[in-house]
Parts: C-alpha cells; sequence; structure tokens
C-alpha cells in the first residue's frame, strides 16, 4: 500500500506538473496567461493521479507506469521546446 502511494506522491506530481505544463503551452497565448488555470487544477488533477495510484496490482507495477508517463510528457515538453514550438 505505502508503495502504491508514494508511486502516486512522487512521479505522480511530475506527471500532473507535465500534464498542466503541456495544456497551458498548447493553449492559444502566452503560458504565463494560463497559469493561474493551471495552478488551479494542478491540484486535483495531482490527487486524482494518486487515488489512481491504488487501481494498480503492485506497488511496483504503480511505479513503472507512472514514471514512464511522467517521463514521456516530460520528453514532450521538452521536444517541443526544443523544435521552438513553444517559448
Amino acid at each position: 500500500m505505502w508503495t502504491r502511494a508514494s508511486a502516486g506522491v512522487v512521479p505522480g506530481f511530475l506527471l500532473a506538473a507535465a500534464l498542466v505544463g503541456l495544456v497551458s503551452w498548447l493553449l492559444p497565448g502566452s503560458w504565463e496567461s494560463t497559469m493561474l488555470v493551471g495552478l488551479t487544477v494542478f491540484f486535483p488533477l495531482w490527487i486524482g493521479v494518486v487515488c489512481s495510484a491504488f487501481r494498480f496490482s503492485s506497488g511496483a507495477r504503480a511505479w513503472g507506469w507512472l514514471s514512464a508517463l511522467a517521463l514521456s510528457v516530460l520528453g514532450l515538453l521538452w521536444l517541443l521546446q526544443l523544435s521552438g514550438w513553444v517559448r
């Protein structure tokens, strides 16, 4: 149980932050104008990810999937920035 909870807290935080950053960058306008909405949405999204970590059958699976999702979204953000699509 504690391994699933920690998987929701640590990589879940990164996943929620990356998703909020991705949406903030892809919305029209500057990313600064979307940050208030992003900060408002971040906490409920993070809690949702923490709760979804308990749906996995083991802590190792939760850590694996949530870490892989967080790294892939963070990698997508990095590629978007590197390609110049977002500033």
